[in-house]
């Protein structure tokens, strides 16, 4: 088994005495996000002689948030943003066949006909998801990848959605788009296909200050700073922006998801998506996961103020969400349902002050300031690709570096195969679901030990094994690592508490276990 590309303690000490001793930089990134490790993925990837440093945990802030969704685009045209609506069909389809099949499938959506969606809305709804077909043709993703737009009767509605009022039901309509497995799983596949490729990854190392010339890192760990030399520095550091880039105004948005048991849908085999009363263009959604449980969201509301370190959902978001999506369902849901929340903040760049956030542009800024300083901040997920390669070309330029265009749109990600191949993978489906054609080493890890090839607890399905993966090979560094960024059983509070002792077992026996 190759240690190409692993993260752990002991790479990340070695990263560290290198940041402190070895030569200069040509990239430093601050930042360990999905734009960040995507970033530090595009500079290395290139030649670059890089790093990338977080002061907490890979995907610590929004980028472990999102509805785990890769959206081709459609809702921006509604409101004209056509640029970035063919930025995200083509990120989509990127990912979807090139960089990460393993971790983004196609995934139906539908929309029921219910008495509650007006003819008007109907017809408004379905010319919209034509365009979303349009969007996709012009990405070049194949209808054999995400089929056509269409209408379906009831029957077929109710297959896809059995929980859906089946009460003057006329049918529903059908559209695909793609699902990831783990928005945190994409950032730390990212952070470890840049250090394949010889980045340098230090986690609880903070960028006390940045610099022209360099920056001031202090190890979380120890507390002892020192300095490190970069031609250039990009900060990808999310809502936490301005701390690093003073003069840069961002209105923070809180999208708040609801996690209920699949069951108490009837069963998901797609997307349910309801439109909101009076904006037609909003939609909410519950979203069915592998492992039992759907993601009810989002919302799109302001957030003034001090921004948290862990966003809450508050009750008038749970309240909203189980009111408009129950409109459609037989059995109405209740809080007595819920059993997780989560609420995630998209760093919006700061708009017209009469503007609500959800009117804000999804589009991303690069700002470069002198000395080799470029910031970049705003866009969504599926579109942090190409807001990486954007920041890198402006490194590129700012430092006068000598580096090729980008190769990232075409570089597998650590995992990543042809759908046909991960389909012929050595190990159980739902393995293979998180850890690509990495699967059979995972298990390989267990060396004949049948207690680690057990699930964590009854009921669930994350093996013991893989949280020796987690501490050998994908950067984490303690129990919550585990529990909230390599898996996700953190967002069920009762799975979460029920399995840590013994996740906090495995992380003592295990943590500094030799890989080579």
């Amino acid at each position: 088994m190759s240690h190409r590309g692993h993260l752990n303690a002991t790479t990340r000490d070695d990263a560290l005495i290198e940041l402190r001793d070895g030569a200069p930089l040509d990239v430093l990134v601050v930042g360990g996000g999905v734009t960040g490790a995507g970033a530090a993925l595009d500079a290395a990837s290139r030649g670059l002689r890089t790093a990338l440093v977080e002061r907490r945990d890979l995907a610590w802030g929004t980028s472990r948030w999102s509805s785990k969704l890769v959206h081709g685009g459609l809702r921006y045209l509604a409101s004209g943003a056509v640029g970035i609506a063919m930025e995200s069909a083509r990120e989509r389809g990127i990912l979807l066949e090139h960089t990460a099949p393993h971790l983004v499938r196609p995934i139906r959506q539908v929309i029921p006909l219910t008495p509650a969606v007006p003819r008007a809305v109907e017809r408004k709804t379905l010319a919209g998801l034509h365009l979303g077909d349009g969007l996709r043709r012009a990405a070049h993703t194949s209808s054999d990848v995400l089929p056509r737009t269409r209408r379906v009767d009831p029957a077929e509605l109710l297959r896809v959605a059995p929980g859906v009022r089946r009460d003057r039901l006329r049918g529903g309509l059908v559209a695909w788009d793609a699902q990831l497995e783990d928005d945190a799983r994409l950032v730390v596949a990212l952070a470890r296909t840049a250090a394949a490729h010889g980045a340098q990854v230090a986690t609880r190392c903070a960028a006390v200050d940045v610099h022209p010339g360099g920056a001031e890192l202090r190890d979380e760990r120890t507390g002892e700073t020192f300095d490190v030399a970069a031609r250039t520095i990009i900060t990808a550091t999310g809502v936490w922006t301005p701390e690093l880039t003073p003069g840069l105004t961002l209105r923070p948005s809180r999208g708040s998801h609801l996690v209920v048991p699949l069951a108490r849908l009837g069963g998901l085999a797609g997307i349910l998506s309801i439109p909101v009363p009076g904006d037609p263009s909003r939609f909410v959604f519950a979203i069915p996961q592998r492992w039992g449980v759907a993601y009810v969201g989002i919302t799109d509301e302001e957030v003034p103020g001090a921004v948290p370190d862990v966003p809450e959902a508050p009750p008038h978001d749970i309240a909203f969400l189980l009111e408009t999506l129950s409109v459609a369902l037989e059995r109405p849901l209740t809080e007595d349902d819920v059993v997780g929340t989560f609420a995630g903040l998209r760093p919006l760049v700061d708009g017209a002050a009469d503007r609500r956030s959800a009117d804000l542009s999804r589009e991303h800024l690069v700002r470069e300031d002198p000395g080799g300083r470029i910031t970049v901040v705003g866009g969504k997920l599926t579109t942090y690709r190409q807001m990486a390669e954007d920041a890198v070309d402006a490194a590129v330029r700012a430092g006068a570096l000598l580096a090729g265009p980008s190769r990232t749109a075409q570089l597998p990600l650590v995992g990543a195969a042809p759908r046909a191949a991960l389909a012929a993978v050595p190990a159980p489906a739902r393995l293979v679901d998180r850890h690509g054609t990495e699967a059979p080493d995972v298990l390989a890890l267990a060396a004949g030990d049948r207690d680690l090839l057990a699930p964590l607890a009854p009921g669930l399905d994350v093996l013991r094994v893989e949280v020796l993966h987690a501490l050998r090979a994908e950067g984490a560094l303690d129990a919550d690592d585990v529990l909230d960024r390599r898996t996700r059983l953190g967002l069920v509070p009762a799975d979460r508490e029920r399995v840590r002792p013994v996740v906090e077992e495995l992380v003592r026996a295990h943590a500094r276990v030799p890989v080579a």
